[in-house]
């Protein structure tokens, strides 16, 4: 029996695109269109997915039951904790700009989506996972252990297969 709240692990990547697209939709409906209560939802489907997955999010369920299976060509296993850190970013993120809309207003607050739409964005379109790279590089330097995630520390391979060049240090 699956557990309630574990992430999976492996994730299908074609579903992390397809909920990274939806963030992006629904953030610029904040953002752009005004549409400020969307705010509530898009918080609880981050703190969801961080919390179980896909398993209580609306939106992860849509991108692993409906749209992620269809999306052959995006799909590929990757690790699930750097989603699960970037779900956890977004989830900071969106609980940031409810704060914000609360006591200071949604003229400031509505910002902080611009760098939730930029990183959902190039996860949604390009497969780059900006969470990831963080997390791999929390790993690198030692701040997250190794045997949380034994490929997370070298993003190297991920990237070349999503089409990114690989990065020569010198």
């Amino acid at each position: 029996m699956k557990r309630l709240f574990a992430f999976p692990n492996p994730v299908n990547d074609a579903a992390a695109r397809t909920v990274a697209l939806g963030v992006v939709a629904m953030s610029l409906m904040a953002l752009v269109g005004g549409v400020r209560w969307i705010m509530v939802p898009l918080t609880y489907g981050f703190v969801a997915r961080v919390l179980s997955g896909p398993t209580l999010s609306p939106l992860g369920q849509f991108a692993t039951r409906v749209a992620g299976p269809r999306l052959r060509a995006w799909r590929r296993e990757v690790a699930g904790p750097p989603k699960r850190f970037a779900q956890g970013i977004g989830a900071v993120l969106t609980i940031a700009t409810c704060t914000l809309w609360l006591t200071a207003g949604w003229s400031v607050a509505r910002w902080l989506l611009v760098p939730l739409i930029g990183a959902a964005s190039l996860e949604g379109a390009l497969g780059y996972c900006v969470g990831c790279a963080i997390f791999g590089q929390l790993v690198r330097v030692g701040l997250v252990p190794e045997s949380v995630c034994a490929e997370c520390g070298d993003l190297r391979q991920r990237f070349a297969a999503a089409g990114f060049p690989a990065r020569h240090e010198d």
